[in-house]
């Protein structure tokens, strides 16, 4: 076998493996736990470890009881604010006059996962209610119900592509690379909407705008903060690698032609 087919093997493997630990796993395996704990329904036990597991060392809400942190039974017993459990791709924060610089030196804090939200996400949709704002929960539905699906099909498109040293499946392979572009535009349509898509029933009213993708910037009178985060950058990883292995794919069937 030519050495190039090999590295586009190991290069599709290791974009494989973050995939998969980082989202793929969380994802699939806790999907649809959150609406069960809606409905006062019981949460599989695989769907507990998994959060409990990817939840270590993340933000926990000011608000949940020391006690609790970090164990989704305790969680659900204490009516705590409970997020997604995959790794945050995006962090935003909003500094707020009303909520003191001890407790939230960089504002009140979110983080957008490609199946749902965590951290203060009640404190933001009430200061997004105070602008005139949607609930975080308005933005990229469509997204986080087939964020299993879209996942799983990734995960088969790399899996083919080590089987098969077929060209057909390198062009497959340019999804996974432009998983940066695409979250970052899906990303920025959503915060277009919110910001297009103003009420009357905030405390004031203000024009539509274009919040900040990316760095500081002021919604009112709150400052915004908006930078990746650990998700993001592993999104970068698997496109660099799915990359590598496209263009070792190329040049493996490209020399074994002639």
């Amino acid at each position: 076998m030519h050495t190039s087919f090999k590295k586009s093997k190991v290069f599709a493997f290791l974009a494989l493996f973050i995939l998969t630990i980082s989202f793929t796993i969380p994802v699939v395996f806790f999907h649809g736990a959150l609406n069960n704990i809606h409905n006062n329904k019981e949460v599989s036990a695989i769907s507990t470890t998994i959060w409990n597991l990817y939840s270590l060392n993340k933000y926990v809400s000011t608000n949940t009881p020391k006690e609790a942190s970090n164990d989704l039974t305790k969680m659900i017993e204490s009516a705590s604010e409970i997020g997604a459990a995959s790794l945050p791709i995006w962090s935003v924060s909003l500094e707020a006059p009303n909520y003191p610089k001890e407790a939230f030196p960089m504002g009140i804090p979110v983080y957008f996962h490609f199946d749902g939200f965590t951290g203060e996400v009640h404190e933001m949709n009430t200061i997004n209610h105070y602008i005139g704002m949607d609930p975080m929960w308005r933005g990229g539905q469509f997204e986080r119900e087939i964020a299993p699906y879209a996942l799983l099909s990734l995960c088969l498109i790399m899996i083919l592509f080590i089987a098969y040293n077929k060209k057909i499946f390198s062009y497959f392979m340019f999804i996974p690379v432009s998983l940066p572009f695409l979250f970052i535009a899906d990303y920025a349509y959503w915060l277009y909407w919110f910001g297009h898509n103003l009420h009357d029933w905030g405390a004031f009213n203000i024009k539509p705008f274009m919040p900040t993708v990316f760095g500081d910037g002021k919604v009112a009178q709150f400052i915004t903060h908006s930078y990746p985060g650990i998700g993001f950058y592993l999104l970068v990883a698997i496109s660099l690698l799915s990359l590598l292995a496209i263009l070792s794919r190329n040049k493996a069937i490209k020399e074994s032609s002639l």
